[in-house]
């Protein structure tokens, strides 16, 4: 099963440009501590600090260097304060802060009542965090099966349901149009953006509001993935753990975040002067069908995805100058994305520069899909492609340019990412400088 967007011979469509962004990622908040962060080679891994995680075989993650009441917060909606909700939907909030203040001089002001202003955003566990620690005060530490009945425990329902996020966003940012939350696990973010962009092509939308977000470092969601043994166990040197396409690699690292970008119709954003970053030109995402956590070795379902969203671009395999991998360091996913890309780009894919930017912040479920989407955008801008760190003994079975260590300055025209999940979720996203577009359309 495929489903994705772009240009076909039939239908003409709307062009979808990207006039701001924002990013809460592991490590020092915002865009700019971000892109430092990821193209100089550190790292944002450490040691858990919100909670004591001795009793795991994983004790390691990226933590965004905020405090709750380092994120803005304001009254919204009918006047609930921003404190009370779960902690992904804050990053989400200050991440969209930043984005909307990007492309817009007043801010998020700018999204008034008009239907015309939509958003998409994904989350793989939702509010989780904030549920958790609800249910664990009402019942005394789980000593109670029900919660005693009162109106201070309704936020356990409102952490219960993923549209909380949606409802959020839409009462800050007073959005009266179209509002879709997407989660299927690790390609929700990725997943979202996509979505957001089909609603402007649509005509739907003329602005949507686009990324994703998680929350997930509490000790339930640690111990759900220490289970399947699927993160790193490497403890004692937690900045090296994440190591994408690397033969010593163990697991993944988890961690939170979020990510935002302005979506907008392309006319629309040159008819009030907007500066375009780049555009989202194709998506595409498949399913399949193999195994709840598994993935075989072949990258079928993976390639087909890249190759749709390649087509719906409209453009060749050669015409993708740099590639950010899913590369979540588990044995699996990168033997299954390598041969994905042999297959979707051919000859091709032995000669373009192919990152991992997980191996900096980790990876943060949900949110890392638009993250990454955010790192294509700005090496498009920069022209220079993020390394894969702690990238030291090759994998036969890996055996493309990965960028190790240090990054590389490179002409960027086209950039391709993709996300995999649990499940079997599949997908892939074209993000294009808009000079070269104007050419090729």
């Amino acid at each position: 099963m495929s489903e994705g967007f772009g240009n076909n011979d039939q239908v003409e469509v709307r062009r979808v440009a990207i006039t701001g962004i924002g990013v809460i990622a592991p490590g020092e908040p915002g865009r700019d501590a971000f892109w430092s962060l990821i193209t100089s080679g550190g790292s944002a891994v450490r040691r858990i600090s919100q909670f004591d995680p001795s009793s795991f075989r994983s004790q390691i993650a990226g933590e965004c260097n905020i405090e709750d009441d380092g994120i803005v917060i304001q009254e919204f909606g009918d006047g609930e304060d921003l404190s009370a909700v779960d902690r992904s939907i804050r990053l989400a909030v200050a991440a969209t802060d930043e984005a909307l203040g990007d492309a817009f001089d007043s801010g998020y002001e700018t999204c008034s009542t008009s239907d015309r202003i939509g958003i998409s955003y994904g989350s793989a566990v939702g509010a989780s965090q904030r549920m958790v620690e609800l249910y664990d005060h009402f019942t005394d530490g789980g000593k109670y099966w029900r919660c005693p009945l009162g109106d201070k425990n309704e936020a356990l329902f409102e952490g219960l349901l993923p549209s909380t996020l949606g409802a959020c966003l839409a009462d800050r940012y007073h959005v009266n149009g179209p509002v879709a939350i997407v989660s299927a696990g690790c390609t929700s973010g990725l997943d979202a953006v996509g979505q957001g962009a089909a609603m402007i092509q649509r005509g739907e939308s003329h602005i949507v509001i686009a990324g994703g977000t998680d929350a997930p470092l509490l000790p339930i969601t640690v111990a759900s993935f220490d289970a399947i043994k699927a993160t790193s166990p490497s403890n004692k040197k937690p900045e090296e753990a994440s190591r994408p396409f690397d033969a010593k690699r163990n697991g993944f690292v988890l961690a939170e975040g979020a990510a935002t970008l302005v979506l907008e119709d392309l006319e629309h954003a040159r008819a009030r002067g907007a500066h375009v970053y780049a555009e989202i030109t194709g998506f595409a995402r498949t399913t399949n069908g193999y195994h709840m956590t598994g993935l075989d070795n072949e990258g079928a379902e993976l390639a087909d995805a890249i190759s749709k969203a390649l087509l719906k671009a409209g453009i060749k395999p050669e015409q993708i100058d740099y590639v950010n991998a899913h590369g979540s360091s588990t044995q699996q996913n990168d033997v299954h994305e390598t041969e994905a890309l042999k297959k979707a780009l051919g000859e091709h894919s032995r000669h373009v520069p192919i990152s991992s930017i997980k191996s900096s912040i980790g990876h943060s479920l949900g949110a890392v899909g638009a993250i990454e989407i955010i790192a294509c955008v700005l090496a498009i801008a920069e022209n220079l492609v993020p390394p894969t760190i702690n990238y030291e003994i090759p994998d036969e079975r890996c055996d493309l340019d990965y960028v190790p260590n240090t990054a590389r300055r490179a002409v960027i025209n086209g950039a391709l990412s993709t996300a995999s999940g649990f499940g079997g979720f599949q997908s892939a996203i074209v993000i294009e400088n808009p000079k070269r577009r104007d050419e090729i359309i």
